[in-house]
């Protein structure tokens, strides 16, 4: 089988005209007038789709991707699946003349729960725009069913194409264009005009920003209103500044408390605002906190490697935090790849014989990385080699590269939305906190983030134990057998939460694995003090994460107090809260957030 398909010449396709023998399969009662016109379009909605897959594979060829090794479709189900297309669509058209002549009719296709593209009443009340809403859906729904059809070399292949479909469909929703969207041709008329000079002039500013406004993002400044928890930087180097954070309670626990978010993003997510900042309430339950706030890197920084990461993070913050307050061992927490960052460097510490970690935290971390999820999906050996020859002995992965990747696995809430509001509608985004984090994008460096992708990604190396080499020694995460906490999030999209609990198997110490409601990020930012959502703990971790889910016991709330209490556990004892951070060594650099997390990508 020829690796590269054909689509738009026929010669692998054929001409995608319907069968005769499929239309004289059709009862009478389904041929009427219309019926050419359904033909047409299914044809060519099913050539254009087809061609854009064909698009796709030899933009992946030339970037070096193996690409996506596609089969044609079964002539006779690429019938069936057309005559069935057909007759919803005459069923379609039937509807709209029955409510011509009577004002009512059930519609014949619905949108999947939590769509709310078309929640405006205007799409439905409107004959035109609910027919045209209604076909949109039918022929979403097509495109769907053929990539089903479509033999595929393996299941990633197929993912590749269902992922690629869900992109097209979702582009071409009628709630995009001026021409299709009653909410657009609604608000033209009742501001005379305003909307759409509103929406154009929106459009240029963003333009001049390279990026979608997600949020009115002059109403918030770091530092001034969000990442607002009081404390210093009492360290620093070129990978990170380490943060203390001061005290608000006159006793704490005598093991202080380090957290390593991800790189990827700022961390601040971490340290909103009061009243939703995990920072703040982990100081408000008696630990001494310290942060890894990473640097927002640039050229200069663009030769540094993962090693580097686990040597200048946190086995350096490790070091730091015990020396100020004068322990052996500190309790640690990472989130997402700040989990696996500091999941290694602990593995590295136990091959060098170190355990300065008494308890371990990961939220929605990957250890094992053998479902990753969408993200893993064009990660290929091809498309390594690509970035390993432009960036893998130095250089910058842009961090406009990263959101991107980020926003397109939610095109629909991330991308066509503010395509919708802000330039159809001529809206002003509304001031959001967490999307005004999500708009402020971070860069890697290029050996940093080709190791990771290859060795983590691809490879799936770190949970074979010995297999990887980081910072001079073998690695095994058995070896790491501190007692951890291991959160997922039940409708994670970035990290799968079955793949998450893979670490329960994967780690040495004694495991506690709890699933939260929700995803990547409401299901960790959940505030213990307005009691939302819910978090499932107590199954079964001998078996699968599967298993383990049919006997755990679901509480209502936020998974915080949980983890509080499990931490308290490794305390230590109290001591008085210190009055000044650092120490003689270690003095205060700056006020928190400092410099590192204002540098713009």
């Amino acid at each position: 089988m020829q690796n590269q398909c054909k689509y738009n010449d026929g010669q692998r396709y054929g001409r995608l005209k319907p069968r005769e023998e499929s239309l004289m399969s059709m009862s009478p009662d389904s041929f009427v007038p219309a019926m050419q016109n359904f033909v047409q379009a299914g044809q060519a909605l099913a050539q254009n789709f087809l061609g854009f897959l064909n698009t796709q594979q030899q933009a992946q060829q030339a970037a070096g991707s193996g690409g996506m090794k596609l089969a044609p479709p079964d002539p006779q189900q690429f019938a069936a699946l057309q005559k069935t297309y057909f007759e919803q669509q005459l069923q379609l058209w039937n509807a709209m003349l029955q409510r011509g002549k009577d004002g009512q009719g059930a519609p014949v296709v619905e949108p999947e729960a939590g769509d709310r593209r078309f929640a405006s009443p205007e799409w439905q009340s409107s004959p035109v725009f609910d027919y045209v809403r209604q076909a949109y859906l039918l022929n979403s729904r097509f495109i769907r069913d053929l990539v089903e059809a479509l033999p595929a070399e393996d299941e990633k292949t197929k993912d590749r194409a269902r992922f690629l479909a869900r992109q097209y469909i979702d582009a071409l929703s009628p709630a995009n264009f001026a021409a299709t969207n009653p909410e657009f041709v609604r608000q033209a008329i009742e501001s005379k005009g305003k909307s759409i000079t509103d929406g154009i002039n929106n459009l240029i500013r963003d333009y001049g920003k390279g990026r979608i406004s997600m949020t009115d993002e002059s109403v918030f400044e770091v530092g001034r209103n969000i990442a607002t928890s009081a404390g210093s930087v009492v360290f620093e180097n070129e990978v990170m500044q380490l943060i203390q954070y001061a005290p608000l309670t006159d006793k704490v626990a005598v093991r202080p408390l380090l957290i390593v978010p991800p790189c990827i993003n700022k961390y601040y997510i971490l340290d909103l605002q009061p009243e939703n900042s995990f920072v703040r309430y982990a100081v408000e339950q008696g630990n001494t906190v310290f942060l890894v706030s990473w640097r927002n890197v640039k050229d200069p920084q663009g030769h540094l490697t993962w090693d580097d990461y686990l040597e200048q993070g946190p086995i350096q913050a490790i070091s730091v935090v015990r020396s100020i307050c004068k322990v052996d061992q500190v309790n640690a927490l990472g989130f997402c790849v700040g989990g696996t960052i500091l999941s290694s460097a602990l593995a590295v510490l136990a091959a060098r014989g170190e355990t300065p970690v008494a308890s371990l935290t990961l939220l929605t971390t990957l250890l094992d990385f053998s479902d990753t999820g969408e993200i893993g999906l064009f990660i290929d050996e091809g498309s390594l080699a690509t970035r390993d020859a432009a960036m893998g002995r130095g250089g910058i992965m842009k961090g406009s590269e990263l959101a991107g990747v980020f926003s397109a696995l939610r095109a629909n809430d991330l991308i066509w939305n503010y395509v919708s509001s802000n330039y159809l509608k001529g809206q002003k985004p509304a001031p959001f906190d967490l999307l005004y984090w999500n708009s402020d994008s971070t860069n890697l460096p290029g050996p940093f983030a080709c190791w990771y992708m290859r060795n983590l990604y691809l490879d799936n190396s770190l949970r074979a134990a010995g297999k990887l080499e980081m910072c001079g020694v073998r690695v095994d995460l058995g070896q790491v057998t501190v007692p951890n906490y291991l959160l997922a999030t039940r409708e994670d999209h970035i990290v799968p939460w079955q793949t998450s609990y893979q670490g329960t198997q994967l780690l040495g110490g004694e495991s506690k694995f709890v699933l939260g409601a929700s995803g990547h990020i409401a299901g960790v930012v959940n505030p213990a003090s307005k009691n939302k959502r819910s978090y499932w703990v107590g199954g079964d971790q001998r078996g699968d994460a599967d298993a383990w889910l049919a006997g755990a016991e679901e509480r209502k709330g936020s998974w915080w107090s949980d983890w509080s209490a499990w931490l308290k556990q490794y305390a230590n004892g109290e001591r008085a809260a210190r009055a000044k951070p650092g120490n003689a060594k270690y003095k205060e650099i700056e006020p928190a957030p400092g410099r590192y997390v204002k540098e713009k990508a």
